[in-house]
């Protein structure tokens, strides 16, 4: 960012739909000294970049103008900014008549510290959601009283009662009671459509529904007029719910993270802040708490619960070296760990701030509608002119009932559901999937998945564990429970992928290591040493020919271990060939049923990978999939783009580091990996928790979206349709039509949120 520029973040209150994030937009863009501004309608967010001396006192009152609040939040940039100016002043959080943020005005202090001004201790790049917004949806009707606009709708309501209470009574007052009543809703609403229009957005509802009910008072509808402003005013709080419910989703998060730690001062436990954890701190986690900061282990076992950051549905057992994740859940053992990442950095924050970015990322239909609905918003205005004046012109009629059904259209063609058919959808479809480990990058990238037809995968560490496993332990002179006890003494204390898979493999076995003497590694050979007065060598089975003869069953066992794609080393005890070990990457636990999954979704599955033919054949054969081998990377790029070349859509999965040329050239990039910076930003998307089977979840979670987002245009445009017919004809009147304007939007909505209930297929 240039340095005479700066970025502001804030919590904005009170939006719903993407019709209110366009007003925002549309007016803060005028502010002199403001080069970009972004709105997000899912995370309740404005982000504002612009010169020092753009005057946010201006800024609060423009917004406050159109019934919205904002709160500073720590901006959303770089790591490391803060959300003010150091020479900027805060702006309040005004109260307005249309104050759906309430929240932070009827909070604890705490609440109000995370979710007012940013202060020093809110972390550097912090997430813009603070646990008393993540719970604001949750609270939904009992919280409904305590905002501004639920206290005007009740007004409003009231005063609707009172005067149907005094036309019964008084006839002849029933007029100025309705109007009355009309006019304690429509002046806000009037004065909210009137600073729009100041600001650059002449079109809204706010606009079209003051001039139906003042145009219903002029034909004598005041009754209708004083009803269908109160239905407006609940449709407004409706979907304000349920906008809210959406945006605590993915806000929950936030909540995960413990307030406090156990933090090793010296010889003391201390308790402290999370967000004051840093690098390197060693914490102490008890059976049953929450991990503070992401970390590894350093001493101590147990089952930690990953169910809310990764949606694995069993507790993973957790050893010395493994790495754990903020907001997970100890078991019944003590770990004790080291942070490896700073507050703003855990994989919690840094999924929420990508789910943020990524719903702030238009995708092609959403920016077809927008287009489309600036042209669709003038075209009903000039068609309920015509249908008002048109007819009665022509002899088909009197005024007053085509004035009358013209109003109506008005109503009719308000195009909030429309316009949130799409953005709803997609929000909830990014919250569902990185709620369960899968990150998107964007509405863009969750529609591309849809085509997707080839995905071609890395093989180590992607479609394989990416560390060797012991498969075979073969007999010569000694058994095999001696070959492995033997074997994995001489490799105790090292620290080389194959002696892992040995001591890993013994392990598992429950063998008790011997002692090893004058153990010395001899490069590219093997290692040896003296064991219970033996002489010990484990090698390749060059290097072991070399000390002992080996048998021509060994050799030929050895020579079949090594075409299926094993590593294979060599056992020699006190010049005997005692045995032998093989071990190989072996494939992830859920690849084949993944490979099944894309296979009936109808998508083919290719392996890409650099290492040797004989390895890939061996492992593509297990998997059933078609291997290219001892490819670089740029091999892999042009197999990719060999593919697009034919017309085929193209996935590819990799690590995100040596797959890069490839993951950039697909159609769509996924970085398979446990939550690493290079997993999160590399790719369009990532997969946090590393299994295959996720990507098949990845594909079918992008078609489910793409199907919601087909339906809710369908319902807005359809039900828009059939009323707009109704209406013409004298079926319909003013209250369906605003019970069908609120009635779609909260019908689109509540589609889209259907998504957040998407288990995918390792949940279900």
């Amino acid at each position: 960012m240039d340095t005479a520029t700066q970025q502001w973040r804030f919590h904005v209150g009170g939006m719903d739909c993407a019709a209110c994030a366009r007003k925002i937009d549309t007016a803060v863009r005028r502010l002199p000294g403001v080069q970009d501004v972004s709105v997000s309608v899912a995370a309740g967010t404005m982000t504002l970049t612009g010169l020092a001396g753009v005057d946010l006192d201006a800024l609060q009152h423009r917004v406050h103008s159109l019934g919205y609040t904002t709160t500073p939040l720590p901006a959303a940039g770089r790591r490391g900014e803060t959300a003010m100016a150091p020479d900027a002043t805060p702006p309040a959080c005004g109260n307005t008549h249309h104050d759906h943020n309430h929240d932070h005005r009827h909070g604890s202090d705490r609440d109000r510290q995370h979710a007012g001004h940013a202060s020093p201790a809110a972390a550097p790049g912090a997430m813009a959601f603070s646990p008393a917004q993540a719970t604001a949806g949750a609270r939904g009707w009992r919280a409904w009283p305590q905002g501004g606009q639920a206290r005007l709708t009740l007004a409003c309501g009231a005063g609707v009662v009172l005067a149907f209470v005094l036309a019964q009574a008084y006839p002849p007052g029933s007029v100025w009671a309705y109007l009355a009543a009309m006019a304690i809703g429509l002046v806000p609403i009037a004065r909210r459509a009137i600073a729009a229009a100041r600001n650059g957005s002449p079109f809204t509802i706010e606009m079209l529904m003051s001039v139906a009910a003042a145009g219903a008072v002029v034909i004598g509808a005041t009754e209708e007029a004083a009803v269908v402003v109160l239905l407006f005013l609940i449709g407004e709080r409706l979907e304000g719910l349920a906008a809210g419910r959406a945006r605590a989703s993915i806000a929950g998060l936030a909540a995960l993270i413990p307030r406090t730690g156990l933090r090793e001062d010296g010889a003391e436990l201390r308790s402290v802040p999370a967000a004051e954890l840093r690098i390197d701190d060693i914490v102490r986690v008890r059976p049953g708490d929450r991990i503070p900061a992401d970390a590894q282990v350093l001493s101590g076992a147990s089952a930690v619960d990953e169910a809310p950051v990764t949606g694995e549905s069993t507790p993973r057992s957790k050893a010395p070296g493994d790495a754990v994740y903020a907001g997970t859940i100890n078991g019944d053992g003590v770990l004790r760990l080291r942070v490896t990442a700073a507050a703003a950095d855990n994989t919690i924050a840094r999924i929420i701030a990508l789910v943020e970015q990524a719903q702030e990322a238009k995708a092609p239909t959403e920016r077809l509608i927008d287009r489309f609905s600036r042209w669709y918003t003038p075209a009903v205005i000039v068609v309920a002119a015509l249908v008002a004046v048109l007819p009665p012109l022509l002899g088909m009629g009197d005024w007053s009932t085509w004035v009358y059904r013209g109003l109506a259209i008005l109503l009719i063609g308000c195009p909030c559901a429309l316009v949130i058919s799409t953005p709803a959808a997609i929000a909830a479809a990014l919250s569902a999937g990185a709620r369960r480990g899968l990150l998107m990058k964007g509405g863009a990238v969750l529609e591309a998945l849809r085509g997707i037809d080839i995905v071609a995968f890395d093989k180590t560490g992607t479609l394989t564990e990416g560390r060797p496993q012991v498969t075979d332990i073969v007999a010569g002179a000694w058994d095999e429970a001696h070959v492995l006890r033997l074997a994995a003494g001489l490799e105790r204390g090292a620290s080389h992928p194959l002696a892992r898979a040995v001591l890993a493999r013994a392990e598992a076995e429950g063998v008790s290591l011997p002692d090893a003497a004058e153990s010395t590694a001899q490069g590219g050979r093997g290692v040896a040493g003296r064991i219970e007065g033996m002489t010990v060598f484990l090698g390749s089975p060059a290097a072991a020919a070399g000390q002992a003869n080996l048998p021509a069953a060994l050799h030929e066992r050895i020579a079949r271990l090594q075409a299926e794609g094993k590593t294979v080393a060599v056992l020699v005890v006190d010049g005997m060939a005692a045995g032998a070990l093989a071990m190989r990457d072996e494939p992830r636990a859920d690849a084949r049923a993944g490979l099944a999954a894309l296979q009936r979704q109808g998508v083919t599955a290719v392996m890409l990978t650099g290492d040797n033919r004989q390895t890939a054949d061996a492992v593509g054969a297990v998997l059933g999939i078609a291997a290219h081998a001892e490819l670089l990377p740029q091999d892999k790029q042009r197999i990719v783009n060999e593919l697009r070349a034919q017309g085929r859509r193209v996935a590819k999965v990799g690590d995100g580091i040596n797959d890069a040329p490839a993951l950039a050239a697909a159609d769509v990039g996924i970085a398979m990996g446990g939550g690493a910076d290079v997993a999160l930003e590399t790719a369009d998307a990532a997969i946090l928790h590393g299994r295959v089977l996720d990507v098949a979840d990845m594909l079918a979670l992008s078609r489910a979206a793409v199907r919601n987002i087909g339906q809710n245009i369908g319902i807005a445009l359809g039900l828009k349709a059939v009323l707009l017919v109704t209406t013409v004809l004298g079926i319909t009147g003013l209250w369906p039509a605003i019970l069908a304007d609120t009635g779609a939007t909260v019908l689109v909505t509540a589609n889209a949120l259907r998504l957040l209930a998407w288990r995918g297929s390792t949940q279900a």
